[in-house]
């Protein structure tokens, strides 16, 4: 009698460990939606972006326009296509809610699913033992409190429950369930910056098991086609810009193999080891002593099983993952980069996506091979699962930027009181006149409405890009560094100067100035220009035809805005004889 009711009494408690899992979750957001607009989130491909991005879009009401149209308020025009597809899901979270509400929720959705697909992956096919409870749950719980890409959604963070998806097709489950999730994931996650490498895996993973079994498999298959048919459709926007777009983006100059095989290496023991800020795994100090220490154990034995040959293999996969990402920038590249513009323009590097999946599910693989072993081994899984989430917590964007960094929250990065009192100062409509930024994200002005010709987007026409450049060609001559970062990258279309190097954000309590800045203010006026926003003080203002209008400072701004106009060269002729 008492054995019969063990599984049940397991199975209970199997549920309450997932309870306070996702209450852990749900705590980890917690602050998202009691700080508001007053947390601080990370600024890199976020604040500075992305969120200024959706912001601008929500309000230009282009969301469903066409093919060809364009976004007046960005670049004299950015083409409607730089701001993805419209059945994104973050997107319309944005659309539907303030930014900082609709980040709160991504957080918690893609936290969510992370978790989920994580632990459904491992109960109903690697760690399906009832006494591994902890494990599954643990890794799961550790997998979902990762950092991650916000703008990705599950981009990488979903490849565990798409894997449970198609891991159930290739066994003959049919069921509702599998094709909805491989429906309903593409319209939360992104084809070119995470799935486009996951499916290339699967379709792998079908081709061995063809190979090996003689099976076409053809469910599996069609599932495979099925979700990459959806991405295609989800993602027409981009697809019909490259293949029926008439001018050519500025990623067509992209020149990123620089590296000879000591620099591959270098690059490829760093990604290995300490992971890329947009898929940060933090897997140095826990798991990957757990990974090298199982690996090791395994690599000489004589017979393996499925569990323990799965472990091997991933294990390889992680380092193989890091060593591609290293060698996409060695210079072996350059001939077939500088003859197909496919591998100039997609970012084949970004297989290393993958990583976050791959370390975490090894991870998971790894303790069930030690829990295996007996008792005495379960207490260290137990702690090892421990201790890597609380490694884990520290690193919410609350304590990371807020505590660590010092960045500003989000109403201090917008500071929208601010611009709204310059707005107010100019007085004109802002359709009617072009600003810039200097020492400071065009995303701020752009989040407030200015018609900015600076910018930072992945996808802007080539021609505006080298019309812009005459305006800072002499910055850029003084500085080396800032010419290639510019010339040979340049989704940042900043007015760089050579004084202020690549910083973007110099706050108000910085005492930064510029003494000889030299701006071709006449390319400026071309494009419409007539405001500069500037983070600092510029020393030689009139050499460049601009007049300090007011220094603008709010307490709830973490910048000083120095307002200049471009004066007209009769003005300013008279201004120098004076």
């Amino acid at each position: 009698m008492k054995s019969s009711e063990r599984p049940p009494m397991r199975c209970k408690k199997e549920s309450l460990w997932a309870g306070l899992a996702l209450g852990v979750i749900l705590l980890y957001v917690l602050p998202y939606y009691l700080l508001g607009e007053n947390s601080h989130i990370r600024v890199h491909d976020n604040l500075d972006s992305n969120i200024a991005w959706y912001k601008v879009l929500a309000r230009s009401g282009k969301l469903f326009a066409g093919p060809g149209a364009v976004i007046p308020q960005v670049i004299n025009g950015l083409p409607r296509e730089a701001y993805g597809s419209e059945w994104t899901g973050i997107v319309w979270l944005n659309a539907l809610f303030p930014p900082m509400s609709a980040y709160a929720v991504n957080m918690t959705i893609t936290r969510i699913f992370a978790f989920l697909g994580m632990y459904l992956l491992l109960k109903d096919h690697f760690v399906k033992e009832r006494g591994a409870a902890f494990i599954r749950i643990g890794v799961s719980l550790a997998f979902a409190l990762t950092p991650f890409w916000p703008s990705g959604m599950l981009s990488t963070l979903g490849h565990p429950l798409a894997l449970w998806a198609f891991l159930n097709i290739r066994g003959k489950d049919y069921s509702l369930k599998n094709w909805l999730t491989l429906t309903l994931l593409p319209f939360y996650s992104s084809f070119v910056l995470g799935f486009f490498f996951f499916l290339v895996g699967i379709a792998f993973f079908w081709l061995y098991d063809r190979i090996k079994t003689g099976k076409r498999n053809l469910p599996f298959f069609a599932a495979i086609a099925w979700m990459t048919a959806v991405y295609l459709l989800i993602e027409y926007r981009l697809f019909y810009s490259v293949l029926f777009g008439g001018e050519p983006f500025h990623r067509v100059e992209f020149v990123s193999s620089r590296h000879d095989f000591f620099r591959t290496f270098k690059l490829f023991l760093k990604n290995f080891l300490f992971g890329h800020h947009h898929v940060l795994t933090l897997h140095t100090f826990v798991i990957l002593p757990v990974l090298t220490a199982v690996f090791l154990l395994l690599l000489f034995r004589r017979s393996r099983d499925r569990l323990e040959k799965t472990i091997l293999f991933l294990d390889l996969l992680n380092a193989a993952l890091s060593f591609w990402y290293a060698l996409w920038f060695n210079k072996i590249w350059l001939p077939l980069k500088e003859n197909f513009g496919i591998f100039t323009a997609f970012n084949f590097a970004r297989f290393h996506f993958l990583r976050p999946f791959v370390i975490y599910f090894s991870f998971a693989l790894s303790l069930y091979f030690l829990w295996r072993k007996g008792r005495r081994w379960r207490a260290v899984v137990y702690g090892l699962i421990v201790a890597q989430i609380c490694l884990l917590l520290p690193f919410h964007e609350e304590v990371l930027y807020g505590r660590y960094f010092r960045s500003p929250s989000f109403k201090a990065f917008y500071a929208q009181a601010q611009f709204r009192e310059i707005e107010t100062f100019i007085g004109m409509p802002k359709g009617t006149y072009r600003v810039a930024s200097l020492g400071l994200h065009p995303a701020i002005a752009q989040y407030n409405g200015f018609y900015t010709l600076d910018t930072y987007n992945n996808l802007y026409p080539l021609a505006y890009k080298r019309k812009f450049r005459k305006i800072i060609a002499r910055e850029l001559a003084k500085d080396k560094g800032l010419r290639i970062y510019f010339d040979e990258w340049g989704s940042r279309c900043y007015l760089f100067a050579a004084e202020l190097g690549k910083k973007y954000d110099y706050r108000k309590d910085s005492n930064k100035g510029i003494k000889n800045l030299e701006l071709n203010t006449d390319a400026f006026e071309e494009l419409g220009g007539r405001f500069l926003f500037s983070a600092v003080p510029i020393g030689n203002a009139e050499k460049n035809r601009l007049r300090l209008l007011r220094i603008f400072d709010h307490p709830d701004s973490a910048w000083k805005i120095y307002l200049y106009e471009v004066m007209g060269k009769e003005n300013n002729a008279a201004g120098q004889t004076g």
